[in-house]
């Protein structure tokens, strides 16, 4: 797989949305602007598009065949106390249905505590209020010993989406949110880069909720923020996900798998859980200064 071809696949993302923007301008602009060579060029910009959109579709299943897996990085688990698994990697990879914005080994947890019921799906408001969920508020921990290289903490915590209807909305809102990029997929976000040279991402914190700067350095189990609903996200949670670069427009995902982790009741250990499966994580230090 040549150099070129891995270079295009990584930019993939940006590259069809870009030509998705160029179509529709370059279409709108020809039936505004009057006859000339102005309008001679412009009417050409769809057909520019479509060959970006070509271009990012051809390249994508070659490429994905040849990328590197490798053996999961153990980190620390983001999160402590009784969690559920949605979307997880050791149920299927790419585990979110796509590999954009690095996260084929991504994964999403919920806050489901032993003394505390989490809001079941379809029942009550279609919209509920965050404070609703357990998870909303928890504390949001780095994954590795490493330095804080992206902070994004503005934007604010929507309702969640807790009926169909309500689901068939975020989709909808999804898309727009695309345009914008990453940033607006993920919400509120910290990336850690490790000592190994591995970028840790946890997303969907609460605004106003981290506790960290750029260029902080920071040790896994150190909180970083508290888990929101800022972001593409239907209800609190906390993703987290490897990276092999900083930006999620062209990093690729790493496999993951938590340190310190018990699922559904057995021994802690080395661990990820499926989807719906509970994991465990109990409280502890953050790893000490090296």
């Amino acid at each position: 797989m040549s150099t070129a071809v891995m270079a295009l696949y990584r930019v993939r993302t940006p590259l069809l949305l870009g030509s998705a923007v160029t179509i529709l301008a370059g279409t709108l602009l020809s039936l505004v602007l009057p006859s000339g060579t102005v309008a001679s060029v412009v009417s050409l910009l769809p057909l520019v598009g479509l060959v970006g959109m070509l271009a990012a579709f051809l390249v994508a299943p070659p490429a994905s065949r040849h990328l590197q897996v490798g053996e999961p990085v153990v980190v620390r688990s983001p999160v402590v106390g009784r969690w559920a698994a949605l979307n997880s990697p050791a149920t299927k990879v790419p585990s979110h249905g796509v590999r954009a914005y690095g996260q084929a080994y991504a994964i999403d947890l919920v806050h489901e505590p032993v003394d505390g019921a989490r809001p079941e799906f379809g029942s009550g408001a279609a919209m509920r209020d965050v404070t609703e969920y357990p998870a909303f508020g928890q504390d949001v921990r780095a994954m590795v010993d490493g330095v804080v290289v992206t902070v994004h903490d503005r934007q604010r915590d929507h309702r969640a989406r807790s009926s169909t209807a309500a689901v068939g909305y975020m989709m909808v809102e999804g898309m727009l949110r695309e345009l914008g990029g990453p940033r607006f997929i993920v919400g509120n976000h910290v990336v850690v880069r490790s000592d190994d040279g591995v970028f840790a991402l946890v997303a969907h914190l609460q605004r106003g909720s981290v506790t960290v700067r750029e260029g902080d350095r920071v040790r896994a189990g150190q909180r970083v923020g508290a888990c929101g609903n800022s972001g593409n996200s239907s209800e609190p949670h906390v993703h987290a996900q490897l990276m092999d670069r900083r930006s999620a427009w062209t990093g690729q995902g790493v496999p993951l798998a938590f340190a310190d982790v018990a699922v559904e009741g057995g021994d802690p250990g080395v661990g990820l859980p499926a989807d719906g499966e509970r994991m465990t994580v109990a409280q502890q230090a953050p790893s000490p200064d090296r």
